[in-house]
């Protein structure tokens, strides 16, 4: 985690935090004088795929290193067009 302190001439002065996560959080400087807190230690995890973390949404595990294959998504883009041409075709005053 690292911090920066930043003050402006007419702005109260402020301490920027950045999580591990790359979130940034503005910290008043007078708020956190009058109420500290105990550090927050977290454990990191060994992730080294990000797109397997657990907030990723819709997500399938397989093997490592499987892949689907292309025929999959060339058989989804046909059904796709086909439905959409399905569907315009009942819109009346059609050519």
């Amino acid at each position: 985690m690292t911090t920066q302190h930043t003050s402006g001439s007419k702005a109260a002065p402020t301490k920027i935090i950045t999580t591990n996560t790359g979130r940034i959080l503005r910290v008043s400087a007078d708020a956190e004088s009058v109420a500290p807190k105990p550090p927050v230690t977290v454990q990191p995890t060994a992730v080294t795929d990000p797109a397997r973390r657990a907030d990723v949404l819709f997500r399938v595990r397989r093997a490592e290193g499987h892949e689907i294959s292309a025929w999959w998504m060339i058989g989804a883009f046909l059904a796709t067009s086909g439905l959409v041409i399905l569907l315009l075709s009942g819109v009346p005053g059609a050519a």
